[in-house]
């Protein structure tokens, strides 16, 4: 049963100018240290962190949170052998997924070189 949907879109160089001024900081309070090595690992990583975070924010909309409720960290973005992108939720954002009976999450991200987007689906 669908429980929520989430989509969240984001410009690139908002994270790319992030990066630049305090980039150990924020990769600590948004990504996993797991997130954080798969995405530097890419030519433009700013674009993998940046699906990232659109993902985050549309998993706390289907969560129906928002900022702060949850931390960014307790969700992570894993990745299949095949490249499909997985949602793993952890402490606070786990529990919510199940007192609202959530159980199955979908994602998909896409980005060019100037958006990022992130569409969830909570079953």
């Amino acid at each position: 049963m669908l429980k929520g949907v989430g989509a969240d879109l984001i410009e690139v160089e908002r994270i790319r100018q992030v990066l630049v001024r305090r980039p150990d900081a924020f990769c600590r309070r948004v990504y996993t240290p797991a997130e954080v090595k798969y995405c530097f690992q890419k030519a433009a990583p700013e674009t993998s962190l940046a699906a990232r975070f659109a993902a985050k924010e549309a998993v706390m909309k289907v969560l129906g949170t928002g900022w702060g409720a949850i931390g960014w960290t307790e969700i992570e973005v894993t990745s299949r052998e095949n490249g499909r992108p997985e949602l793993v939720l952890h402490g606070r954002a786990s529990r919510l997924a199940g007192e609202q009976g959530i159980s199955r999450w979908m994602l998909t991200l896409s980005h060019s070189r100037g958006h990022a987007l992130a569409v969830v689906v909570a079953e």
